[in-house]
């Protein structure tokens, strides 16, 4: 059932070679198969078609190798279970077949042969008369049988083992032909095979004890297992090798004592050299002995995934468990390749236990990392509670000797990003953290690896929430972030250092240094932009995968960077909102001090982003578009505001007093205004175009209810985007001169842009 399963789980391709195999196998099993005929077909061949010939029986080869491979492993402890049984079984009948025809013998002896003995016996000394059974001289052979037992016990006595094995053939063969020709009276004949009997098992108890001893060693205990092997007792010669392979190593490991050093590395390879050298000898004897006999090898097998696995707890218990509880990976690392590195020496004899010592170190070296993890976590924070948000160039890296470092044989402008203070400490130690990858891509651990990281990540950026002031309410239940202490971001700068944090570690730092977890296949890169393009094109979709997280888990923060200041904006302390429907429905009722010019939150949002943008220009050097989708997003999010503020859009469509022209011109200049400074600026994107035309389409419908024709009280576009120009310059420090053109904001001009504005359509805005 399981090799179906499996095959089922492979797909078509090995039902394919199945197929293939019993197709090629079909010839050589018909009766009338020639093996002439065949071979000298084939010699027909030319080159070409015997190479492919070739190849098609190599190919055959290998797939009943492989089916036969797949076929022991799925059957592997009921096929071992099967043939001890079947051993069992075998010498039990042996042992009754013997019995029965010893009584047999015995029961006939005594009802027939003996008694014709006796009556010829009696005949003959009658016709003699003289000539008596006592008078008769003994014949050699009953000199044998008289002096044959007093011989074997001599020779178990001084334990002369090759003799006394040849003496034992001996025995066999006279009671053999004995048998047959009834060369011997069944009394002495049963006698002698009682005599064989016992001596063997004698013999066999001798070899037996020997071999339990310690001191037997090397070749001693290989003649011992051989001779008990001659005996007829396989089974229990192989046991008692084995056993003798694991009593000897656990006599020597007992000057063997735990390791004072913290990571237990000199205990691992110690221990790792006495166990598996003895798992390697007891495979070569018993291959030397038993010649890989299937019954034998499994029980090999067996046997030696037990010591490992006996050899894996004592590892954890006296190396990994302090190790792991401590998050001390590179230890645990350290202490898992030694045992793997003398493990894997054992494949050369067909052992391959180091998937048994993987699937016993993976809960350690799991333990391990979360602990490595909790860490780096726990580590950041302490530094993120005392940060102060500026950022600094990364300090000069410790490089250990003989121990290359992913800083060293990275990029060179690697010391030249800017993070704060808890950053750099985030990701040094994430830099260490992937120095010993080897065994968590050994144990398949890749994956795990990533997620943990990725939620220590996501933590961090919990915090950098948590720093940004106003967010505390919203944000201090975010999963990770707990009852830490973060130091707030008090100023722009500082806020936005947080951003450069978050995004210069989920970009760049973080990706680069997770590519340690699926190598290149190239051994070095010499340039570094190759290197970089090299890096893109073969990341995997899982790593691809992650690197989307950690950008979204960056998201995140962006967006609580972008409502907290666009509730600046829109919002005072006290609660009021700048951007309400009053400051364009009012308007009509002040012509004559009206000034044409943006309303004060819309050049507050202009003023903001100009002042971030300075301050970014040095912080996202080389990044510059997460500078401008940031700035996209803080735009975004006010006019999302003023899109989606019900209370506005019900004053203005069902207020007690309806929009007036001049509202109207107020309000679509400043939308205008929002798209010339975006455009300006780069991020002007599509949504924000779209939006923007949605709500000057609603207020325009909203004029238009009154009855007003809005494109009639419009001015062109050119006016709005003079004005619109000229604010941004004010606004910048700039002011451009006027050079006898005629004042924008003067009601001439207002009233000269209206009559032009009669003739065209807004439609498109």
């Amino acid at each position: 059932m399981a090799s179906a399963k499996a095959a089922r789980s492979r797909g078509t391709p090995v039902k394919e070679n199945g197929v293939k195999l019993e197709e090629g196998l079909n010839v050589f099993k018909s009766d009338r198969f020639d093996a002439q005929s065949y071979v000298q077909s084939r010699c027909s061949l030319n080159e070409k078609e015997l190479r492919q010939f070739c190849a098609n029986l190599f190919d055959l080869k290998k797939a009943a190798a492989e089916e036969m491979r797949r076929s022991v492993y799925a059957n592997y402890s009921a096929f071992i279970q099967t043939s001890k049984e079947i051993s069992d079984l075998e010498g039990q009948l042996s042992s009754i077949r013997n019995l029965l025809s010893t009584l047999a013998t015995v029961n006939h002896d005594l009802a027939e042969g003996v008694k014709i003995d006796l009556s010829k016996s009696v005949e003959g000394s009658t016709e003699n008369g003289s000539l008596t059974f006592e008078d008769r001289e003994p014949s050699d052979l009953e000199k044998w049988l008289v002096e044959f037992p007093d011989l074997l016990d001599v020779l178990l006595a001084e334990r002369r083992v090759d003799e006394a094995l040849a003496a034992l053939e001996e025995g066999e063969h006279v009671a053999s032909e004995a048998k047959q020709l009834k060369m011997l009276d069944p009394a002495l004949l049963v006698s002698l095979q009682n005599s064989i009997t016992e001596r063997r098992q004698k013999l066999a108890d001798q070899l037996a004890e020997a071999a339990n001893q310690p001191s037997t060693r090397g070749g001693e205990l290989r003649s011992a297992i051989s001779a008990l092997k001659k005996l007829g007792d396989g089974p229990r010669a192989h046991s008692l090798l084995l056993n003798a392979h694991y009593q000897r190593y656990q006599y020597n490991m007992q000057s063997l004592r735990p390791s004072s050093t913290s990571y237990g590395g000199a205990y691992t390879a110690a221990l790792s050299q006495l166990v598996f050298s003895a798992i390697a000898q007891a495979a070569t004897d018993s291959a030397a002995i038993f010649e890989n006999e299937p019954d034998y090898t499994s029980e090999l097998v067996m046997w030696a995934i037990k010591q490992t696995e006996a050899f894996a707890l004592l590892i954890k218990r006296h190396a990994l468990a302090s190790s792991a509880a401590a998050g001390g990976l590179r230890a645990a690392a350290e202490c898992v390749q030694i045992a793997l590195g003398h493990c894997s020496l054992l494949e050369a004899r067909g052992l391959a236990l180091c998937p048994v010592l993987l699937k016993l170190f993976r809960p350690s070296v799991e333990q391990a990392l979360e602990a490595n993890l909790k860490r780096i976590e726990e580590s950041t924070a302490a530094l993120a509670s005392a940060d102060d948000w500026v950022l600094t160039t990364a300090p000069t890296a410790t490089h250990q000797p003989g121990r290359p470092s992913s800083t060293f044989l990275g990029n060179t402008t690697a010391f030249q990003h800017k993070l704060t203070s808890s950053a750099h400490r985030f990701n040094l130690m994430v830099q260490d953290f992937f120095e010993d990858v080897g065994p968590l891509l050994s144990m398949q651990l890749g994956g795990q690896t990533l997620e943990g990281l990725f939620q220590v990540f996501n933590a961090y950026v919990n915090m950098l929430i948590k720093a940004l002031p106003g967010s505390m309410d919203e944000e201090a239940n975010y999963e990770g972030s707990g009852n830490k202490i973060v130091r707030m971001a008090g100023d722009e700068a500082q806020q936005m250092a947080l951003l450069a944090n978050a995004s210069l570690l989920a970009d760049e730092l973080l990706p680069r240094a997770a590519m340690k977890l699926a190598p290149l296949t190239q051994a070095a890169v010499k340039d570094d932009l190759r290197r970089r393009s090299s890096d893109r094109q073969n990341r995997h979709p899982e790593q691809r995968e992650w690197k989307r997280r950690l950008v979204s888990s960056v998201d995140r923060l962006k967006d609580s960077f972008c409502r907290q200041h666009a509730l600046d904006l829109i919002f005072t302390e006290e609660g009021d909102s700048h951007l309400t429907a009053d400051m364009y429905i009012n308007l009509d009722g002040n012509v004559d001090e009206f000034e044409w010019f943006p309303s004060l939150i819309f050049q507050e949002l202009f003023v903001k982003l100009s002042r971030m943008t300075s301050i970014a220009a040095d912080m996202f050097v080389g990044r510059e578009r997460f500078m401008t989708l940031l700035f996209m997003r803080l735009t975004e999010t006010v006019i999302l505001w003023l899109s989606e503020d019900q209370s506005f859009w019900d004053d203005i469509e069902d207020g007690p007093r309806p929009l007036g022209s001049l509202g109207l011109q107020q309000f679509y200049l400043d939308m205008k205004f929002v798209i010339c400074f975006a455009s300006q600026g780069r991020f002007l994107s599509r949504n924000l175009q779209r939006v923007i035309n949605e709500i000057i389409s609603k207020a325009m419908t909203a004029f238009s209810a009154t009855g007003m024709d809005p494109y009639s009280e419009l001015p062109e576009d050119e006016w709005f985007d003079d004005i619109c120009h000229e604010a941004m310059e004010r606004l910048s420090g700039t002011p451009k001169a006027i050079n006898g053109e005629r004042e924008l904001n003067s009601p001439t001009a207002s009233l000269s842009a209206q009559s032009i504005s009669s003739v065209r359509s807004h439609g498109s805005s």
